[in-house]
């Protein structure tokens, strides 16, 4: 039987990644265990985001793209619960190792983490447009 942390890693897509030699730890880290989760969990994590619009009364789709924009930035940096809740799906896909590798400078990899999320979100803002029709 395979371990928690090879069947984790497993699963997880491939990217290329800049060579890791000359990177810093957690441009490393982000490279290596974060870019790949993200794009692992990027189903769920449009769905929770759609759910968010839904629980603060679908305001989200009234708003101009700038506004929309700006919408998601301040949901996730300012609603702690919501950052939490998303952290927490990430976080849930680490292996042993890494989520010891995370406690070490969990501050700036969570600013990292929010900020690739965010542009992330950003960058697929078609996505939400056509779900609002589901």
């Amino acid at each position: 039987m395979s371990s928690r942390t090879e069947l984790v890693i497993k699963i997880r897509p491939n990217i290329d990644a800049p060579n890791l030699s000359q990177t810093l730890a957690q441009e490393s880290f982000q490279n290596t265990v974060l870019r790949p989760i993200l794009k692992l969990q990027n189903e769920l994590l449009i769905m929770v985001l759609k759910n968010y619009f839904k629980k603060h009364k679908n305001t989200f789709y009234s708003l101009s793209l700038e506004k929309r924009l700006l919408y998601i930035e301040h949901a996730i940096q300012k609603d702690i619960k919501f950052r939490n809740s998303l952290k927490g799906i990430i976080i849930g896909m680490f292996s042993v190792e890494e989520y010891q590798t995370y406690l070490l400078d969990s501050s700036a990899l969570n600013k990292r983490m929010m900020g690739m999320l965010i542009e992330r979100y950003q960058s697929q803002i078609q996505v939400f447009d056509a779900l609002v029709t589901n």
